[in-house]
């Protein structure tokens, strides 16, 4: 499971080549740029485009170069300039496209909470020097410039960070757009942002919601479940998760029973691999066709690695 401890540290347009949800998925003044999370490969989180009066507001810029260029495309080819980002947290498959966009649009406005700030000196630190010793250990090509290109994201530190800091819950106007905006601390990193736009009924969560397994790499685990309750509350149609497809209010109850019984599993003397079947099974319908195997490995990782023992706490206040 080497690439989770290292990667996850982390008007409608149709583009060739793109992941663009439909129309019919989502309303109008709507467009999601599906990120991906595959086996042996840094993950690009998914990217939602929301038409405000003074432009698009983009929620979560993605990892690698190709993904942020479809946001860029999507925006110049609209004929409308790209107004604000709003960065759910700090993972780096969520921010790392903040450089360039900023460079194209350098009036946009970033909103995000300063939880990027520890992660700068802290996880993202520690991540740095391990992405260092591989690189030292490397002589294949390739590999040697996707490493120096991770590197690369995280010394864009200060382009990362937010200009408009997102330290509680509040109702806010972006770009002309009215908003509501929520902020979560320590539920799956310690500072996790969520929107509501009331005029779509439109939820995105970040990765308060991943599919197809949570992602705990930096979460706890207890205040992550409390909050998924609070999304509840909201009245919301269409939630887009941070990875993986759309929900709307009945698949987010699935989602969140699988979590619960998946927390529940873990909490128990149960094997991993039966905490992850168990969430294969819950999960099921939700799964949008992930290779079973990759989606076990996951979950079995996450419950010995996360889940259990002195790393349960780790990320959880004192």
């Amino acid at each position: 499971m080497t690439h989770i401890l290292l990667f996850i540290a982390s008007a409608l347009l149709i583009l060739p080549g793109s992941e663009i949800v439909a129309q019919a998925v989502l309303p109008d003044g709507v467009v999601l740029i599906r990120g991906a999370f595959v086996p042996g490969r840094q993950p690009d989180g998914n990217s939602l485009l929301l038409a405000a009066p003074d432009g698009w507001i983009v929620v979560d810029s993605g990892r690698h170069a190709a993904h942020t260029q479809r946001i860029a495309d999507a925006v110049r080819g609209s004929g409308r300039p790209l107004a604000a980002i709003v960065n759910t947290h700090w993972h780096l498959d969520h921010v790392s496209g903040n450089p360039a966009l900023r460079a194209a649009w350098p009036r946009l406005e970033v909103h995000g909470s300063d939880a990027i700030d520890a992660a700068l000196q802290g996880f993202l630190a520690r991540y740095r020097g391990q992405l260092q010793q591989l690189r030292a250990k490397t002589a294949d090509a390739g590999e040697q410039a996707r490493l120096d290109a991770e590197i690369a994201r995280i010394d864009a530190g200060p382009a990362l960070r937010p200009d408009q800091v997102v330290s509680a819950a509040d109702e806010r106007t972006i770009a002309g757009r009215r908003l509501r905006i929520g902020l979560a601390r320590h539920a799956a990193t310690a500072g996790d942002v969520w929107l509501f736009d009331p005029a779509t009924r439109v939820l995105v969560a970040g990765d308060l919601v991943t599919l197809p397994a949570p992602f705990l790499d930096t979460a706890c685990a207890p205040r992550w479940q409390a909050e998924l309750a609070t999304l509840a509350t909201l009245p919301f149609e269409h939630l887009v998760p941070g990875h993986g497809a759309p929900l709307d209010r009945a698949a987010y109850q699935r989602y969140r029973q699988a979590f619960d019984r998946l927390l529940d599993c873990a909490g128990s003397d149960n094997p991993a691999p039966l905490c992850a079947a168990r969430w294969l099974g819950d999960a099921e319908s939700l799964l949008d066709g992930e290779d079973p195997d990759f989606v076990r490995d996951l979950i079995e990782y996450y419950v010995s690695r996360r889940l259990r023992g002195a790393a349960a706490a780790a990320d959880c206040p004192a």
